[in-house]
């Protein structure tokens, strides 16, 4: 297990570099600069500034630079927060952005193992049907468009739940749980119901149903340490991309978290925030990738045996 989280270590040394250096060209090739604005500048100020952030050394020597300071762990000053640094406001915004993924996890996990479960029982039937049609219209729906379809629904017209804020009224943060959590929930209800489908046809399956055990033991002791393998798997890319995908929902619901400071910074040209943030988030999704799939070969013993005889 060991080995293959190091082997998997060393992978991702080699696409962490490829996504700085993309990142940084991108950035770097798209039109205006950070010290752009709406009235005029006058030249020797935006001389000045170039000077004092290294923006009037050749890209290259750019390069150079911002990767050395990566590796030190420095992702570099912020072009529009004067005196705050990278790191200092992914610190900032984080706590809010990781809880608002943690509930939308919590949503996904509750709704999608749920109705997957629910729909393997009885496989093409209307249990079967009605959640796995209700999953796929969670797939194909954006949040852009169902955030603010909650806030009309529930927020606008029943005026049950608050529609913007973190922290500062109650119940603020459940429509925006929700609006991430849908489509990762539907998702998992749809892996939920490929692997149950799977264990249930297994002949140990059969055995505890010829015991005389009940339906809802047979699921619990012995189908869904199986059945949700799939599931498991798929936990880590998909809290990454929670933590990634927040943008819109913090924009739509006026979270102060990761994902406005990423917005912010995209429109603002904020260059050292834009690479900082994008390499902060890869990191992660390298990360809780590498979790989950030591979770899920911990789970299976044929999954271990391969690892092991990879490594070997």
């Amino acid at each position: 297990m060991f080995r293959f989280a190091f082997y998997r270590l060393l992978q991702a040394i080699p696409v962490l570099f490829i996504v700085i250096s993309l990142t940084f060209m991108l950035v770097h090739s798209a039109p205006g600069g950070p010290f752009s604005a709406d009235k005029a500048v006058p030249p020797e100020v935006i001389k000045a500034l170039e000077a004092q952030y290294n923006l009037d050394q050749p890209l290259w020597q750019q390069y150079v630079s911002y990767v050395g300071d990566v590796l030190q762990g420095d992702f570099g000053p912020s072009f529009k927060y004067p005196g705050r640094d990278v790191t200092e406001l992914i610190a900032a915004g984080l706590p809010a952005t990781a809880e608002l993924a943690l509930y939308a996890m919590l949503v996904a996990l509750v709704i999608g193992v749920s109705a997957g479960v629910a729909a393997a029982m009885r496989p093409n039937t209307a249990q079967d049907y009605i959640p796995m049609s209700a999953a796929m219209i969670g797939i194909c729906m954006p949040s852009f468009l169902l955030g603010p379809l909650l806030v009309l629904i529930f927020g606008i017209h029943l005026e049950w739940l608050p529609v913007s804020g973190w922290g500062d009224i109650p119940g603020d943060k459940i429509l925006p749980a929700i609006t991430l959590g849908t489509g990762y929930a539907a998702y998992i209800a749809r892996l939920s119901r490929g692997g149950m489908l799977e264990v249930l046809s297994q002949d140990y399956i059969r055995t505890a149903r010829a015991k005389g055990l009940s339906e809802p033991v047979v699921v619990a002791k012995h189908a869904l340490r199986g059945g949700l393998i799939p599931v498991i798997a798929f936990l880590g890319p998909a809290f990454a991309g929670l933590l990634g995908g927040s943008f819109v929902v913090e924009t739509v619901f006026q979270i102060p978290g990761l994902g406005r400071f990423y917005v912010q910074a995209a429109f603002n040209r904020d260059y050292t925030m834009i690479l900082g943030t994008t390499v902060f988030f890869s990191t992660l999704i390298i990360i809780f990738n590498l979790l989950s799939d030591m979770l899920a070969i911990w789970l299976n013993p044929k999954l271990r045996q391969q690892t092991q005889g990879a490594s070997l």
